[in-house]
């Protein structure tokens, strides 16, 4: 593909905002909904609070994960003609776990210049409030709604060493976190959710425990990270054992994480994935080229 420049007179800025706080928006992400031409984001009404409260006014432009593929080239043909445009998320950070990160490799692939203004993260936030070590971490998104599958992702995870990140939704928290108690009895999970808002909460203890506690309530509400503390040494030498060929145990090699990366590949083609978008995403995921992904996709498809 060769090395990128930017080349365009319009510009893509990528704007953080608050989790929850909304003392959280920083003067520069207010001043870059300012210069902004549209602002681009998943949900119109959201985005326009957010606007309403920060004084601006700007026409607003729908991104979310269902029409951002679909839109990017034309809002791409914008900022080749000069405009400038912002994307902002619902919350947070935009492009981790969002479609925002759709929008940006566009705008590079094209050769547009892209901004990022820095702003909370709910991950990075929940990793700090859990006390829970983080010298290294992993962040994985949100894991697979099957159990089976999600059990499988789980016990490809048991060897990284550090900290796991995962989001997830309140309707389906008591579920996985049932999956931890089961993958990682031994270990520590915090359960963090309403980050920075009045309610915010995190229930520590081992995934049992919490799983206890969830089970007391009516319902849980807000979005929720969780954070498991990383494998003792014990665990890794264990895992050495029973799983030699285990992703980040001390022996792994790389027949090893390419059978990994075609189970993934296997489970997203099942899922309906698009084999373009299983590329881009699992080359990230395994510091793999995505051609050389895409065509590992292919052979999978034709067999």
């Amino acid at each position: 593909m060769g090395v990128q420049h930017a080349t365009s007179a319009g510009r893509l800025i990528v704007v953080g905002t608050p989790i929850g706080n909304l003392g959280d928006l920083s003067p520069r992400a207010i001043e870059a909904f300012r210069r902004a031409d549209a602002v681009c984001c998943e949900d119109t009404r959201v985005t326009g609070k957010l606007l309403a409260h920060a004084g601006v006014q700007k026409p607003l432009v729908r991104c979310d994960e269902n029409v951002i593929a679909g839109r990017a080239a034309g809002l791409v043909e914008r900022m080749t003609a000069g405009d400038t445009l912002a994307f902002a998320s619902d919350a947070g950070m935009p492009g981790v776990s969002d479609p925002g990160q759709v929008l940006v490799d566009a705008a590079r692939a094209a050769g547009i210049a892209v901004e990022v203004v820095p702003g909370p993260t709910a991950c990075i936030t929940a990793l700090v409030a859990s006390g829970i070590p983080c010298e290294h971490f992993f962040f994985e998104g949100f894991l697979p709604r099957k159990a089976g599958e999600r059990a499988r992702r789980l016990a490809q995870l048991a060897a990284v060493p550090g900290a796991l990140l995962f989001y997830e939704s309140p309707h389906r928290v008591t579920a996985t976190v049932a999956s931890l108690a089961e993958a990682y009895p031994s270990r520590e999970v915090a359960l963090c959710r309403e980050l920075t808002k009045l309610h915010e909460e995190v229930i520590r203890g081992t995934a049992a425990e919490v799983l206890e506690e969830l089970e007391t309530r009516d319902e849980v509400r807000g979005e929720i990270v969780l954070v498991v503390a990383p494998p003792t040494a014990g665990e890794l030498a264990e895992l050495a054992v029973l799983m030699p060929g285990a992703a980040g145990a001390p022996g792994a090699g790389v027949s090893d994480l390419d059978a990994a990366l075609r189970a993934d590949i296997e489970r997203a083609l099942a899922d309906g994935e698009s084999a373009s978008s299983i590329a881009k995403r699992l080359s990230q995921r395994y510091s793999r080229r995505r051609r050389e992904v895409y065509a590992m996709v292919v052979e999978l498809q034709a067999e």
